[in-house]
């Protein structure tokens, strides 16, 4: 029997599903809400047990937690390295281009003066995304100058701590879904479309759109595979885009995974291959 920590700093049906799964197969699983937690540099009166799994809906919070847990050797997933590639997009795109892994044309600026010239210099329409951030939000279609003034200057009312670094995308000429893919180590566990409403082209569930069934193909395969194998032992959602000019291209790459969306469209049980996932990892 090992023992399992759950961290989490808001309870989902997610945690709830992965504590189930893992007392089913024998484990003491337990939730622990960060909140609640103190650690010093001596030591930690906390208890994680073998292995801690990341929860933390909060980037800037599961971030640092994760780097206090390995501080104190506990094996964690995911890492903080991955886990910092990932919840920002800035990285993300800058490892996937690294990495020789499609990825949309994304343009970066710091400064409201040159992300303007950066938008004139390439034109409309453009995607522009907050670095940090989850569920579509703050994400915006730039179709025009006097929108994208508009929004840039909103941005610069709120003069928010990644408020000035800006992050334009190009609009991807696809069907209106992309794909998620979720994976553990080198083990696809399932994917799904996500098909959203009335050609919106915000693809997120939380936006909308709905799951439907998608065939894992040696293409997706391939490029999840190679994504896994620099970011060894994590769990991931890798999102994708079908672009009708230059084929698949990965636009996102999550740390922290919601899945209670694809468990309506695969018969895998996926929190019971995270729990196996990460009780291996925790043996290693």
């Amino acid at each position: 029997m090992a023992n399992v920590a759950i961290i989490f700093d808001r309870i989902r049906k997610e945690e709830k599903l992965l504590k189930s799964e893992g007392m089913k197969m024998g484990h003491n699983v337990i939730l622990k809400d960060v909140k609640n937690v103190q650690i010093n540099t001596m030591s930690s009166t906390e208890y994680f047990g073998d292995i801690a799994i990341g929860r933390c809906i909060s980037y800037l919070r599961g971030l640092h937690f994760t780097s206090c847990l390995e501080f104190l050797n506990i094996p964690v997933i995911n890492k903080y390295d991955v886990m910092n590639i990932c919840g920002n997009k800035l990285f993300t795109t800058l490892f996937l281009k690294k990495h020789n892994i499609p990825t949309p044309k994304t343009y970066f600026a710091f400064s409201q003066e040159s992300a303007k010239k950066s938008i004139e210099n390439i034109g409309y329409p453009l995607v522009m995304k907050p670095i940090i951030g989850s569920w579509g939000r703050g994400v915006v279609l730039l179709k025009d100058k006097d929108t994208t003034e508009a929004l840039l200057e909103m941005r610069d009312i709120n003069n928010g701590p990644f408020d000035r670094l800006y992050y334009l995308q190009e609009l991807v000429a696809r069907p209106p879904r992309d794909i998620r893919v979720i994976i553990a180590g080198d083990n696809i566990l399932a994917s799904m479309y996500r098909e959203s409403p009335n050609n919106n082209f915000k693809t997120n569930i939380a936006c909308g759109a709905s799951p439907v069934v998608c065939k894992i193909t040696k293409e997706i395969e391939e490029i999840c595979i190679k994504i896994s194998n620099v970011m060894k032992n994590s769990i991931l959602g890798i999102d994708l885009m079908e672009d009708k000019k230059n084929g698949l291209v990965v636009h996102e790459i999550n740390s922290t995974i919601e899945f209670s969306g694809l468990m309506q469209v695969t018969e895998k049980n996926i929190p019971m291959e995270i729990m196996r996932f990460a009780l291996n990892f925790a043996r290693k």
